[in-house]
């Protein structure tokens, strides 16, 4: 690893790191990424695996397939794990690596999302040393992070679920393997007493980067789990985001799906919250 951060170093915004290539390699090939030196990582072998330390720590080369299938992951953070389901294709999560996802940063990548939702962090190395980013201050943009030129995504920090929580992620899709129209990360905290403690909730496909609809959140903390406190978290949700038409849908059918997924995955995380009392 000293070596690729020396490269890092040497030549910053010339050079982009190759890892899985799923992203990158697609970018080259539509010329929306000409770099002077391409930086290989996939012999770095310390830059791979997952351990366990009260949360996790995930190598920035451990490979999509590897955290879908994980027992750690599952016991640990199952959302993390489930999300890795809605990665493209078989193909795409065998060779495609986690911290790829999370630097590529794509607003409707599953990764991201989910890091935001579960207060997730990453460490960047560089010859200037390592530095911890927390997910809510790494994402700026469309494909855009805080990430110098010079420092390399190294690890992945997730903080493990707390007890009475439960979790959902959903998404939509056109077609299997696309990106989501919509995808949805949320985690439901529940006191003794039933009621709704906190939420977290992260949307995908909206905006340019992943979202947290805050809104929402702070809709349900207070209530008693109800379709009528789900209902008015999906309003809000859909009522508090701005997305734009394309080709695959209207900026009024995304809202509706926002709405939609949003009160699905509440039902759904509150299952999960109900199951571990």
């Amino acid at each position: 690893m000293p070596e690729t951060v020396e490269l890092l170093a040497q030549h910053g915004d010339d050079a982009k790191i190759l890892a899985g290539g799923q992203s990158l390699l697609p970018m080259l090939a539509l010329r929306l990424a000409r770099p002077a030196v391409l930086i290989d990582i996939n012999h770095v072998r310390e830059l791979a695996g997952i351990t366990v330390n009260g949360g996790l720590t995930i190598g920035a080369l451990t490979r999509h397939r590897a955290v879908e299938r994980s027992d750690a992951v599952a016991a640990v953070a199952p959302m993390l794990a489930a999300a890795m389901r809605y990665v493209g294709h078989d193909a795409i999560r065998t060779r495609g690596t986690l911290g790829g996802s999370v630097a590529h940063a794509d607003p409707a990548a599953e990764a991201p999302m989910v890091m935001r939702v579960l207060g997730g962090s990453i460490v960047a190395t560089s010859v200037r040393g390592r530095r911890t980013i927390d997910a809510d201050t790494l994402f700026q943009g469309f494909l855009t992070t805080s990430l110098e030129p010079d420092e390399l995504l190294t690890e992945i920090h997730v903080p493990a679920g707390a007890e009475g929580s439960g979790w959902s992620v959903n998404e939509f899709s056109r077609r299997n393997g696309d990106f989501a129209l919509v995808g949805t990360a949320i985690v439901l905290q529940l006191d003794d007493g039933g009621t709704i403690a906190g939420a977290r909730i992260g949307l995908s496909g909206i905006a340019g980067e992943p979202v947290r609809a805050t809104s929402a959140e702070a809709a349900l903390v207070g209530a008693a789990p109800s379709d009528a406190a789900f209902a008015e978290a999906g309003r809000a949700a859909a009522d508090a985001v701005n997305p734009t038409s394309d080709l695959h849908g209207t900026a009024a059918y995304r809202k509706h799906l926002v709405d939609v997924l949003v009160r699905r995955g509440l039902r759904e995380a509150l299952a999960r919250a109900e199951g571990d009392r």
